[in-house]
């Protein structure tokens, strides 16, 4: 009877994946070992299999620009979701990553973020852009201070080919995983993938940056406070739950410097650091842009006076309408020029500015 009950379950899992479309292995440019276990011998470690997604093609509501809902492969052998939007024809085109948060919600937050988001990411991709839409795995608070990044360890039990990770596959992994999927896609420049993120996305840029280099990143109110090691314990000032982070002299004095410039030495990556005038972190936004520029790194720094936190996100109104403000319209300007400017240079992309 068990075995009845697992069979249906498996019927019923395999029939809504057919009603919702057709699921086909995204391109990439290399598709994984069909017997992975050759990837390893005896005690070595076996290599990481490549960059790969699965995708399935729908419509978005008001556009004419369909969405591939992609599954893309990760550090640790797991899949996240993405929401992928591309201009007609082969390219190759610039790339922007986008992420809002920390992740949550797996592919029906793809979903909603790719509909929310369609008017804005309409007029990326008439510009010439490749788009995704990003929801990484869950954070763990703090994990990133307390773990090496994830390696495959060598099978000293079994003698064969396991794999088996030195440590957990953190939201930061994944983050590095999706600009992988992305520059390993024929129709992409794998020297123009460009990273736009919001909040704790905007931290994942930065994270994602000391360990591999990309065409640039967009933090916008990026809350780098693992990254720059702040300690945000008890006696760190608050409102209620919401840290108070306004002064930069303050999150100086908190935050782990020599650490901090350790992870930013690494980074090859050009930054635009986006704050908010009002924001109760502005002083963690703006120590970021401060720590790059001592360190020598290519980074400049823009604010807004904005009442909307992750205001660089332009969504639908409420009735599904467009209508940026004005000073959304200034910092799309800003935020446009400078992903022109960094991913626009290798194959002369076309698409109109608006």
């Amino acid at each position: 009877m068990a075995m009845k009950k697992r069979t249906m379950a498996v019927a019923v899992l395999v029939g809504v994946c057919c009603a919702a479309g057709t699921l086909v292995p995204g391109p990439h440019a290399a598709t994984p070992a069909a017997t992975p276990q050759i990837r390893g011998m005896g005690n070595a470690p076996p290599a990481a299999l490549p960059p790969h997604g699965y995708a399935i093609t729908k419509p978005v509501k008001g556009s004419d620009i369909p969405v591939e809902l992609t599954f893309v492969f990760t550090r640790d052998e797991a899949y996240v979701a993405i929401g992928l939007r591309k201009p007609k024809g082969n390219g190759p085109f610039p790339a922007i990553l986008m992420s809002a948060g920390n992740g949550a919600g797996g592919m029906p937050s793809v979903e909603r973020g790719v509909e929310r988001l369609a008017p804005m990411v309409d007029r990326m991709v008439a510009r010439g852009y490749v788009v995704a839409y990003a929801e990484p795995r869950n954070e763990i608070p703090d994990l990133y201070n307390k773990t090496e990044r994830a390696e495959n360890l060598p099978d000293s039990v079994s003698g064969g080919q396991r794999t088996m990770k030195s440590s957990p596959t953190l939201d930061s992994d994944d983050f590095i995983s999706m600009i992988q999927y992305l520059q390993s896609l024929p129709y992409v420049d794998k020297d123009a993938v460009g990273a736009f993120g919001v909040s704790h996305s905007g931290e994942l840029i930065m994270k994602a940056a000391s360990e591999i280099t990309f065409g640039c990143g967009v933090p916008n109110e990026g809350a780098a406070n693992e990254y720059l090691e702040i300690d945000i314990g008890p006696s760190a000032p608050r409102k209620g739950a919401e840290i108070q982070f306004q002064d930069e002299a303050l999150v100086r004095q908190r935050a782990d410097k020599a650490k901090a410039m350790e992870r930013i030495k690494r980074v090859r990556t050009p930054m635009l650091v986006m704050g908010r005038d009002q924001d109760h972190q502005q002083g963690v936004f703006k120590l970021t842009y401060d720590w790059l520029k001592e360190a020598g790194k290519d980074a400049t720094w823009v604010s807004f006076d904005h009442p909307v936190h992750g205001y660089a996100f332009i969504y639908r109104q409420q009735d599904g309408s467009f209508k940026p403000d004005p000073i959304q319209e200034k910092a799309w300007d800003v935020y446009m020029a400078f992903f022109d400017k960094h991913l626009k240079h290798a194959h002369g992309t076309t698409g109109a500015a608006k």
